[in-house]
C-alpha cells in the first residue's frame, strides 16, 4: 500500500502533463490561424515626385472646314509628361495625334475618264503638340484632380484624301499648321504610389484658314478626351 501510495503522485503528474499538452498546442494553432496581415497598397502616396508621365486611347471631335455641319470624330493617342518644381506647380507638355474620317459638304466632279463622283468620308488628322503650366488641385491618397493651361501648335492634314481636287470643293481647311490650346485637367485615381489610372477631358481650341475664296481665319472649340495610365517616376523633388 505504501508503494502504490508513493507511485499514485508521479502518475496523477504525468497523465496530468497528457492532458495539458494538446490543450497548449490547440492554442498555439488557434493563434497562428487568425493572425491577418492588412496591407493598403495606397499607403505609400505622397505627391512628392519630380516627373510623370502617362499615355492614353484619345478622342477628339473637330470640324474640318469653317462652314461645315457635320463634325469628324477622331480617334489617336495623348501622351503627356510633367516635371513638378514644387507640391502644387508642374510644367507639362502633351503631343496628341488624332486620326479618322468626317462628313464632307455637298460636292460633284469630274474624274480622268469623264464620270461624275463626289468625295464621301474624306480622311482627316490632327496632329496636337503644346506645353504650360500645370496645378495640383484638390488630392489625397485615393486621387486627384488638376487642371492644365496648355499651348503650341496644330497640324492639321485635311487634303490626303481628296483625291487631287482643291479642299474649296467639300468646304475643309488647307493642310496647315495652326495656333492651338488645350484646357481643362485630368482625374487621376490611384492605384499604387507609382500606377495611377487617369481620365483627361478637355477643350481644344485651334485657328484655322483657308486660302481660297475670301481666306478666312476662324477659332474653333472642341471637346476631347483620354483614358489610359499614368506612371510617377521614383525620382523626389528636393
Amino acid at each position: 500500500m505504501a508503494v502504490l501510495a508513493a507511485g499514485l503522485p508521479a502518475t496523477a503528474s504525468r497523465a496530468q502533463s497528457n492532458v495539458q499538452r494538446p490543450a497548449q498546442s490547440t492554442a498555439s494553432q488557434t493563434t497562428g490561424n487568425g493572425t491577418y496581415i492588412v496591407v493598403d497598397p495606397l499607403a505609400n502616396v505622397r505627391y512628392d515626385n519630380k516627373y510623370d508621365v502617362s499615355l492614353g486611347l484619345a478622342y477628339d471631335h473637330m470640324k474640318a472646314g469653317p462652314s461645315l455641319l457635320q463634325g469628324a470624330n477622331l480617334g489617336g493617342l495623348d501622351l503627356s509628361g510633367s516635371y513638378w518644381f514644387s507640391r502644387h506647380w508642374a510644367v507639362e507638355g502633351s503631343g496628341r495625334a488624332y486620326l479618322g474620317t468626317s462628313g464632307a459638304a455637298p460636292n460633284s466632279f469630274k474624274n480622268a475618264n469623264g464620270q461624275n463622283e463626289s468625295i464621301q468620308g474624306p480622311f482627316v488628322a490632327q496632329y496636337l503638340f503644346a506645353g504650360g503650366p500645370e496645378w495640383l488641385g484638390p488630392h489625397n491618397k485615393h486621387g486627384a484632380l488638376i487642371a492644365h493651361a496648355l499651348f503650341g501648335g496644330a497640324y492639321g492634314k485635311f487634303e490626303q484624301d481628296l483625291r487631287g481636287q482643291p479642299p474649296s470643293l467639300v468646304g475643309f481647311y488647307n493642310d496647315q499648321i495652326a495656333p492651338a490650346a488645350i484646357i481643362g485637367g485630368h482625374m487621376d485615381l490611384n492605384r499604387s504610389p507609382r500606377w495611377v489610372f487617369r481620365i483627361t477631358p478637355d477643350a481644344v481650341i485651334t485657328r484655322y484658314g483657308t486660302n481660297y475664296g475670301a481666306k478666312t481665319t476662324q477659332t474653333d472649340v472642341n471637346f476631347a478626351i483620354s483614358i489610359g495610365a499614368e506612371y510617377r517616376f521614383s525620382a523626389k523633388r528636393r
